[in-house]
């Protein structure tokens, strides 16, 4: 079983992909994912009506737009320079504890949706990450108990303007929270169906071109770190999202960096997780 929400930007509806491959709607029964289906035991709840053989879904076509499998969250968490060649080639030191920054949620975007090359910008750039959905409240959470608390794992690109980002007085947040610079999917993969989150394979592609080809093994802070550490700054919620990091091959490393342009297919995926793909258009 997948999560997926199908329909319409703004009109998105829940869904899930089963073992077979067919997509059926799960409207019927579930409102969406988001924050209270899942502090309400929905992944519970959407397992059982799978197995009762999906009472009452519909078909989904596959005509029909993916949407992020899950409903914008509440926050959206992200991890720098978890990954040591990805730490070198941004500069600035390598990190001792996780480096910890948002994005705004209002940058929330479909897998496949167009994303918006900022007015004036210069040097966007592309993060692949591995995303990891929070299922119950997160307070002071030990690294042992961590991994309870996740519903699941989904693909994540976590766009940014790099010029908005290191080149101008600030949070790195503004280079990092333009409209669709956050794109999830194709899908939410449940936690139980991902045995170690520390052994999948995560690249890029740029009009065909590999750009990043990492292993999620190489994180300097574990998910199950991460996830503990953030739960001393902040409560983390059901739905929220938390970005892990990206390995090495974003343009702003290279000699002559690639930086995207309009036009430009940047293609992202993780090993058992799915893979998703935008174009770059200019505003």
């Amino acid at each position: 079983m997948k999560l997926i929400r199908h329909g319409e930007i703004g009109r998105e509806e829940p869904g899930v992909i089963l073992a077979n491959g067919k997509r059926v709607d799960a409207s019927g029964e579930f409102a969406d994912y988001d924050e209270g289906f899942f502090a309400a035991g929905g992944m519970e709840a959407l397992s059982e009506w799978v197995e009762d053989g999906c009472v009452g879904g519909r078909e989904i076509s596959p005509l029909v737009r993916i949407g992020a499998p899950i409903d914008r969250p509440s926050k959206i968490v992200c991890v720098g320079k978890n990954y040591l060649d990805h730490a070198k080639e941004f500069g600035e030191g390598i990190p001792t504890e996780p480096v910890l920054f948002m994005k705004a949620s209002s940058c929330w975007s479909g897998p496949f949706d167009e994303v918006m090359r900022p007015p004036g910008a210069e040097k966007m750039d592309y993060e692949v990450e591995l995303a990891v959905v929070i299922g119950q409240t997160m307070r002071h959470v030990s690294e042992d108990d961590a991994m309870s608390y996740v519903a699941g794992y989904s693909v994540f690109c976590d766009y940014s303007e790099r010029a908005y980002q290191k080149e101008m007085e600030g949070q790195w947040m503004k280079g990092k929270s333009y409209d669709r610079f956050g794109p999830m999917g194709p899908w939410m993969v449940p936690a139980s169906q991902v045995p170690d989150p520390q052994a999948l394979r995560l690249w890029t592609k740029v009009n065909g071109e590999l750009r990043q080809n990492g292993y999620t093994g190489d994180m300097m802070f574990p998910v199950k770190m991460v996830l503990s550490y953030i739960s001393r700054f902040m409560t983390l919620l059901p739905g929220d999202i938390v970005a892990t990091g990206t390995p090495s091959g974003v343009a702003m490393g290279m000699n002559s960096p690639k930086y995207l342009q309009p036009g430009d297919y940047v293609e992202l995926g993780i090993e058992g997780l799915g893979e998703m793909g935008q174009r770059i258009v200019a505003c």
